[in-house]
Order: structure tokens, then sequence, then C-alpha cells
């Protein structure tokens, strides 16, 4: 009986710390705008597709549930959603995730006006992504910065 024990208790403890251990591990996803496509235009607004980048930089896979998003033009919100459909980033992998963002001509005002005249502008996407992994479930914030521009590509 005191083996019996003794065996438990040392394999409790081996999961145990080999848990911390992987839990330790855990890398954040990073997520990056990739791209912004129009998707549709009427008369007082249109539609886009949003194109985030995923990187997973673990040694599993992350089963992904949901990613909200709001994007910035030159500073100003020009919109923002609701990513809850699941999807999957291999390990070392990244994958796309396409996301809808409807916007208002009125909300679009000097970013728009900017972007016909340079040819470019500044933006920023933030928001939560969460995800699944063999050790449970994470949500982390993500914010990233750059440059959209309509001359490259």
């Amino acid at each position: 009986m005191r083996v019996m024990r003794a065996v438990m208790g040392a394999g409790l403890l081996i999961a145990a710390t080999g848990c911390a251990a992987f839990r330790g591990g855990f890398k954040e996803p990073v997520v990056t705008f990739k791209e912004g496509r129009v998707t549709g235009l009427g008369v007082t607004g249109g539609s886009l597709e949003v194109v985030l980048d995923v990187y997973n930089p673990n040694g599993f896979k992350l089963d992904g549930s949901s990613i909200s998003y709001t994007i910035y033009v030159d500073s100003l919100k020009f919109g923002d959603g609701l990513y809850n459909s699941r999807f999957q980033v291999e390990k070392g992998q990244t994958s796309e995730i396409r996301l809808p963002l409807n916007f208002t001509y009125s909300g679009v005002g000097a970013a728009g006006r900017r972007l016909m005249q340079t040819g470019s502008v500044e933006y920023r996407v933030a928001g939560d992504i969460t995800v699944g992994t063999p050790i449970g479930s994470f949500t982390r914030p993500y914010d990233q910065k750059g440059r959209f521009s309509t001359l490259s590509r």
C-alpha cells in the first residue's frame, strides 16, 4: 500500500510540475493587420474585409474561439466588430482571419481625404483574441500600428 501511495504521489508531482512548466511556456499569439479590401460601396457607406494574420509561436495547436477588433485610422475610430467563428492556428504557423467591417462615409472623413490625397494613412488595430490550448483557454489583448498604403501591391 505504501508503494502504491508513493507511486501515485510521484505521478501527481510529475503531472503538476509538467503542467506548471507547460503553463509557463505559453506564448501569446501575435496578431497583425495584413490588409483591408473594399467589398461593397453604397450611398451612405460601404463594407470592408479586414484580414488579420494570427501567428502561433507555441509548440502546440491553438483553437481560436473569438477575436474582437477595433480599427483606427489616423487615430479616429473607423469601425469595430466581433468574430465568433472557430479557427485554428497550427504550432509555429500563421493563419489568416477575414473579418467584416462596415463603415459610413461620415465616419471616414479626414482619413478618407488624406488617403485620396497622399495614398496612405496611419492605422491601428486593437482587440482581444481568445484561444484554447491543452492547458485551458486564454484571452489576450493585441494592439498593432502601421501605415496602410493604396500604392503598394
